[in-house]
């Protein structure tokens, strides 16, 4: 580990001393290598697979060195924001080759840079705010990120990826257990709505305007008439349209509205809107974010209306 000696001078010899046994968990987890640290003794602790939640990592190392009598080090390959601080909190020793050091047992701790960590994360993947959209109306808490993966029909990596972006942004924490990983926070689903404004992003990416009698398939209602199908809003004139893809209309649409009678509005949406809805209009959270830039008072008055009902109806789920 020429990182050490040429950043800080500290010496590292690797030895081949035999460390214990040590139970089949571990050996499955990580390799392990004794080395000296300028004559100290310690394990470097090298992980063979994607690291468990850090609840999990501390007794594996607490185990590690109750047999082998000396100090344990992680030497993962990176560690995102979030992995760094955990571990710091925890106060277990890391070495991430090239950018940090953090050995307490020697009072040391250098800071370079950390993987996945940015100053700003300017707005959310559509697969995030699809995840966290439907976590919130799980009511929060606790929920596996597997059941969300069934839900909205994710890949494993697509809801890894989204939860990872979620937990970078502080929004919630990530935990594994066994096999399966848990997504968590003690925020409340309002809190967590409002915590998350900045990073939201109108799921609808852009509209055109399609004769009625083109649309031969059944899509969700949206924008201004679902509003008023959730407050005392009355109707609009021209009907919105919700879909995740609007190819096959595009041959016939218009940029701008040329008929209210014999066209509707066809809404282009970031990600698929039927995965959070359970009826025929979109889902109101996902309608309240497309309509926030609306300044006027009818529609923030109906949307608060709309949005108090959401709270009240996730509440009456949770007791």
């Amino acid at each position: 580990m020429e990182y050490l000696n040429h950043v800080l001078g500290i010496r590292v010899m690797y030895k081949d001393d035999k460390i214990g046994s040590m139970p089949n968990f571990i050996h499955a987890r990580y390799r392990m290598q004794v080395v000296a640290l300028d004559g100290k003794e310690a394990i470097f602790l090298y992980p063979k697979t994607e690291l468990d939640a850090v609840s999990a990592i501390r007794k594996q190392i607490d185990r590690i060195q109750r047999t082998a009598g000396m100090p344990v080090v992680l030497v993962p390959e990176y560690l995102t924001y979030r992995q760094k601080e955990y571990l710091l909190r925890e106060q277990i020793p890391f070495i991430v080759d090239g950018k940090q050091i953090y050995l307490p047992f020697m009072a040391v701790y250098l800071q370079e840079r950390c993987n996945g960590e940015r100053p700003v994360v300017e707005a959310m993947l559509p697969s995030a705010q699809l995840l966290l959209l439907y976590y919130i109306y799980h009511g929060c808490g606790e929920m596996l990120t597997s059941e969300a993966a069934d839900k909205l029909r994710f890949t494993p990596t697509s809801v890894s990826r989204a939860s990872r972006q979620l937990e970078e942004m502080d929004l919630l924490r990530t935990e594994k257990r066994g096999v399966q990983k848990v997504i968590f926070s003690e925020k409340k689903p309002e809190e967590m709505f409002a915590a998350a404004k900045d990073y939201f992003r109108n799921p609808v990416k852009r509209v055109i305007y399609v004769p009625k009698a083109e649309i031969k398939e059944n899509l969700l209602l949206s924008g201004y008439h679902a509003l008023s199908e959730y407050s005392m809003l009355n109707p609009p004139s021209v009907t919105a349209l919700a879909a995740d893809s609007i190819a096959k209309w595009e041959g016939v649409s218009s940029k701008q509205l040329q008929s209210s009678e014999d066209q509707c509005a066809l809404e282009f949406w970031r990600y698929d809107p039927k995965k959070l809805s359970d009826g025929a209009y979109v889902d109101k959270l996902s309608l309240a974010i497309s309509l926030r830039e609306d300044r006027d008072e009818r529609i923030e008055e109906a949307v608060e209306e709309m949005l108090t009902q959401v709270w009240r109806d996730i509440d009456g789920k949770r007791d």
